[in-house]
Parts: C-alpha cells; sequence; structure tokens
C-alpha cells in the first residue's frame, strides 16, 4: 500500500514491498519488464468519449495508451497497478461551504488564465440527483452561500459517480488511486508557473497549446512516439495528452515528490480524501 503523508501533504516513496504486522516482507502491487525486472506499474487516467484513457507503464515512462469502457475494465487488464492518478473528483462533502470543496480553490489560484479548467463540484447529493434541474435544486440547498450546476460540470457526474462507487467498495483501492488535474500536472512541468495557451479554443484542439504541453510532457520522460500518435478510438488528441500528464503526477506520486492541494487534506463522510495532487 501506499503511505500518504496527510500532515505534510506529501506521500512517502514507494519501495518493491512493504512490511506486514508480522515484519514479514509482503509484495506490493507490481509487474515483471520486459528485461524480468519487478517494478511497480502506474497509470493516468483521463475521461473520454468512450469511457476512459489511460496511459500505463512504470515510472520510466507510459508503454501503452489505450481506451476502457469502464474503470474495472482498466483494473481487469492491468491488476498490477500501484498508482492510479485519475482526473476526476474524488471525496465528495455532504455539504459545500463558502471556500467550495476544497482541492478546486486551492488549486486554482496557481493556473493563471488556466483556472477555468478547475470546475466546483457540488455536493455528494447532487452528484447523485440523475436529473439536472433536480440536480440544480439539490445544489441550491446543500452549498453555501446557494450555487447551482454547470451543464458541462453535471454531464461529469455519471463518472464522478463510477469512481465514488469503486472507491467506496474496495478499501485497499483508496490507497492507490489519486485526484489529479491536466492543467495542475502540466504547470508542475513547467517550474509551477501556469501555461500560456489553452489546450482547446472554442471548444477544438488548440495546436499551440497542444504543443507546449507536448513539449513538457517529452521533457518529463513521456516518448515523443507516443506523443504524436494517432489517439486510441474514442478519445481525442488532448484526452491522450491529458492521461499522459496524469501519468507524470502518477510517477511523482510514486517517487514520493507529489504536492497536494490543499497541504493538508481532508476527508469527506466516507473517509474518501479531498486533494488534487501535482
Amino acid at each position: 500500500m501506499l503511505h500518504r503523508n496527510v500532515t505534510a501533504g506529501k506521500l512517502s516513496p514507494v519501495g518493491a514491498a512493504r512490511h506486514d504486522e508480522k515484519g514479514a516482507d509482503a509484495p506490493r502491487a507490481c509487474v515483471v519488464n520486459s528485461s524480468g525486472v519487478r517494478v511497480v506499474e502506474i497509470a493516468g487516467v483521463d475521461g473520454c468519449p468512450r469511457g476512459w484513457i489511460a496511459a500505463v507503464g512504470d515510472a520510466g515512462g507510459p508503454a501503452s495508451v489505450g481506451v476502457y469502457a469502464t474503470l474495472q475494465a482498466l483494473l481487469a487488464q492491468h491488476p498490477g497497478l500501484g498508482v492510479i492518478a485519475i482526473d476526476m473528483p474524488i471525496g465528495l462533502p455532504d455539504r459545500i461551504g463558502p471556500g467550495g470543496r476544497g482541492p478546486e480553490g486551492a488549486l486554482r489560484p496557481h493556473l493563471g488564465m488556466r483556472q477555468s479548467s478547475v470546475f466546483s463540484v457540488p455536493s455528494r447529493p447532487a452528484v447523485y440527483t440523475h436529473d439536472y434541474r433536480a440536480a440544480c435544486d439539490v445544489a441550491l440547498a446543500t452549498s453555501e452561500p446557494p450555487r447551482k450546476i454547470s451543464k458541462q460540470t453535471f454531464f461529469l457526474f455519471p463518472k464522478i459517480r463510477e469512481v465514488d462507487a469503486l472507491l467506496r467498495q474496495d478499501q485497499a483501492l483508496r490507497e492507490r488511486v489519486f485526484e489529479c488535474h491536466p492543467e495542475g500536472a502540466f504547470m508542475t512541468m513547467n517550474a509551477g508557473r501556469p501555461l500560456a495557451e489553452p489546450k482547446k479554443v472554442k471548444s477544438r484542439p488548440w495546436p499551440a497549446g497542444l504543443e507546449e504541453r507536448r513539449k513538457l510532457l517529452e521533457a518529463a520522460g513521456v516518448g515523443p512516439a507516443l506523443l504524436s500518435r494517432k489517439p486510441p478510438a474514442g478519445a481525442g488528441a488532448d484526452d491522450l495528452l491529458d492521461a499522459c500528464a496524469c501519468f507524470v503526477v502518477a510517477a511523482r506520486i510514486l517517487r514520493g515528490e507529489a504536492r497536494s492541494f490543499p497541504a493538508t487534506p481532508g476527508r469527506d463522510g466516507h473517509g474518501l480524501p479531498l486533494a488534487i495532487w501535482a
């Protein structure tokens, strides 16, 4: 299992093994690479039109990118994943206060012109309401000051519920799955500076923005061949880059280098963490 040092907002590095209660070495989720060496396999995951796009490999860089209809399908194909960094909210408070859910407000000030990419997530009861107008009513009743929901956020609800249900059902998985945000990842890769170019303009991919992100990913160790490949069916070019950005965060988590927003993560009523990692 990973060790979350939530007080410091950092994670302890992940080694090849952990000790169980009897002091014996217990195996950590890992795979054997082409050289016969046991390594921890990690994934960066982003939502896409056909489900989820995942960049999977070891800390040296992603070896493959694929689209999966569900997170369960990803876990079934890659059962040895030791760290999963996913661009989807984790942790849903029953009520939203003036500062919002917490992670969004902590990350936005670091993103400059890119902060609009961080959506405001409403309360758990609102996320589990399936009709848009009814969800807005629930959000208004469970937030202070009262806030409605954007349509863009509402369309994410099925994926938020999928992640939430999976982590509530599997206690062990909570130690391996971390919320991240691509723009937070790119900001970190860019020496703490927000990116100059948007990823999309008028809902269409923006070439200058995509190229800016490719260069940062390549500098972070993602192979140029993977970055320049055609995205898998069911995903866009921006989805591919975002999954790779999440992969870079997973590698930082594995090495104990990741930073959380806020620095001291909270937890929701089900014990799920409230933090975006970068």
